[in-house]
């Protein structure tokens, strides 16, 4: 069963360069790249900044998604900005995992189960996306603690699972050091993703266990991903062996 996830930090739907927020670029640039998953960071719910556009239902409508899941994390003086997974397969058991660190932003962890089906084959697949903190031992202690969630923790050694978004870790010394001793493996390298006009640092990653196999993996770098966010998306297409 072959499918492509991609990871995101849309930045609100606000560009890099020119801070407008011009959401038909977020969408272009995600239409090209035909997901199957996304996981998304920084998705305004009702916040004036962006005209009080649901993103997660908006993005949905206009990419042809079914399901979705979005998480709130930080409230604002109106409306909301957190996480979302969007998946063109079932969606089920959508959870939360507090990553908050005492005097630090409100940050989660998104979760769920998706069952991936092509064709006459499905396999169940679990999805955890985040936007860690921005200090070293933040970031170690986010990470640890979402292992730690049931969902993940009690997972079969053979469920494949997917682990992804800003883990704002320029060196990848945090997969190294958290994830690759569980049997986590690095799915898309260390391409650069950040700034998206001159991407100098590996913000955002995908990690996977499991069945699961990498064909491919890249940024997108044209000129629309560019300008319609801080970040560059982040591309990996897999295979999982039934």
């Amino acid at each position: 069963m072959h499918f492509r996830v991609v990871t995101y930090n849309i930045h609100k739907g606000i560009g890099g360069r020119d801070r407008r927020y011009r959401p038909e670029r977020i969408i272009e640039t995600l239409a090209h790249l035909e997901p199957c998953i996304l996981f998304l960071q920084e998705v305004d719910e009702d916040v004036p900044r962006s005209r009080h556009h649901h993103q997660t239902e908006m993005l949905a409508a206009e990419l042809g998604f079914s399901h979705l899941a979005f998480q709130r994390n930080v409230h604002l003086k109106q409306g909301w900005y957190g996480n979302a997974i969007l998946s063109r397969f079932p969606l089920s058991d959508v959870e939360s995992c507090d990553l908050t660190i005492p005097l630090k932003k409100r940050r989660q962890a998104l979760l769920a189960r998706c069952k991936l089906s092509v064709g006459d084959h499905s396999r169940s697949l679990l999805l955890a996306n985040m936007h860690l903190g921005l200090a070293g031992p933040e970031r170690t202690i986010q990470l640890r603690r979402l292992l730690k969630h049931p969902m993940l923790a009690h997972a079969h050694k053979d469920t494949p699972i997917l682990v992804g978004g800003d883990f704002n870790d320029v060196w990848g010394r945090l997969g190294r050091k958290v994830l690759e001793p569980v049997s986590y493996q690095n799915a898309g390298g260390m391409h650069r993703t950040f700034p998206a006009l001159f991407p100098m640092r590996p913000l955002d990653r995908i990690y996977y266990r499991g069945p699961l196999q990498v064909h491919h993996a890249f940024a997108s770098r044209t000129a629309l991903a560019r300008e319609a966010s801080d970040h560059l998306p982040l591309i990996v297409e897999f295979t999982c062996r039934e």
